[in-house]
């Protein structure tokens, strides 16, 4: 068994979720601690307040032949020696996710959480809020999201638009995705 390269020294373990007939995929960052030793992806608070924004039960979101979720590390990569989330390492995505993403040929909508799944998906943006903000401009089925984290609840404190004009579009979406 091969350990991870970090201070948590933890042993990888895949956390990804999905089924080819799946129609939404969630493209988030990494699986975190929480997850890596659950192995459910967004099994944590974060996945309390994404499964709101979603407008989704915790069965609806854990059914994964409508749902897929397809981190951009598929392990938690674990902490660095001050104890922060490391970043999804580059090598992942190089090698696995475009054939992920190839097995999930029914996925209509595409939300995308955090910047690493921001910049792979929508190349051109360089900063989360800016993706965020600009929703309308995004390619049709496309939506980016902050992370759910509680870390970012300043952020939405400042920015009320998301919680008025892009939740609302975001949940009749993932409906209608989900029940046509």
């Amino acid at each position: 068994m091969q350990f991870a390269v970090t201070a948590t020294g933890h042993t990888p373990r895949p956390i990804v979720w999905f089924a080819p007939s799946a129609r939404l995929l969630i493209a988030g960052q990494a699986p975190g601690m929480r997850v890596h030793k659950s192995g459910k992806p967004f099994y944590d608070p974060s996945g309390v307040r994404l499964r709101d924004w979603l407008g989704l039960d915790e069965a609806q979101f854990y059914d994964q032949s409508k749902v897929a979720i397809l981190p951009m590390a598929f392990c938690f990569p674990g902490y660095d020696a001050k104890g922060s989330d490391l970043p999804p390492p580059p090598i992942c995505a190089k090698t696995w996710r475009a054939d992920a993403l190839a097995m999930l040929p029914n996925a209509r909508l595409k939300i995308l959480i955090g910047g690493h799944a921001m910049k792979y998906h929508l190349p051109g943006y360089t900063k989360v809020g800016d993706a965020v903000a600009g929703w309308r401009d995004h390619p049709p089925g496309v939506f980016a999201l902050p992370h759910p984290s509680w870390r970012n609840t300043g952020w939405l404190k400042k920015n009320p638009w998301f919680e008025a004009d892009v939740l609302p579009r975001l949940r009749a979406a993932v409906a209608e995705v989900l029940h046509d």
